[in-house]
């Protein structure tokens, strides 16, 4: 099972920018696509943003389409997230995810990723 590891969340305020990154292992960077999702209190796991194993494609929610970033190099293994113009409604936790079988079916839903991080914490105060 692959391992992910989230870092780089933290405690701003609306219109700041933060980069979250995940590590995996050489695995999990081997062929697969990667994604953000995010999980407010009281919400659903929801997708942010997906990046394709060779890097070029990359896939945005709606809601973060132009503020945020998804890029991956696989020769550190990490995926990163760049969060540009923050909202209050961008308070969540974040979650990196790697692609499993059902990815192709499912490319935004968390039924399409098999391997995910522990999270990071973002908080984006008025």
């Amino acid at each position: 099972q692959a391992q992910l590891v989230e870092s780089g969340g933290g405690l701003v305020q609306t219109g700041d920018s933060l980069r979250l990154s995940c590590a995996g292992s050489e695995r999990t960077f081997g062929s697969y696509a990667m994604a953000w999702f995010r999980q407010a209190p009281g919400k659903e796991r929801e997708f942010v943003a997906a990046v394709g194993w060779s890097g070029l494609s990359t896939y945005y929610a709606d809601s973060v389409e132009g503020r945020f970033t998804i890029s991956r190099d696989s020769a550190k293994r990490t995926v990163y997230l760049q969060m540009n113009s923050l909202k209050q409604e961008d308070t969540a936790v974040y979650y990196c995810a790697a692609a499993g079988q059902n990815y192709y079916s499912a490319p935004t839903q968390p039924a399409g990723y098999d391997d995910w991080g522990q999270g990071t914490q973002v908080i984006v105060s008025s």
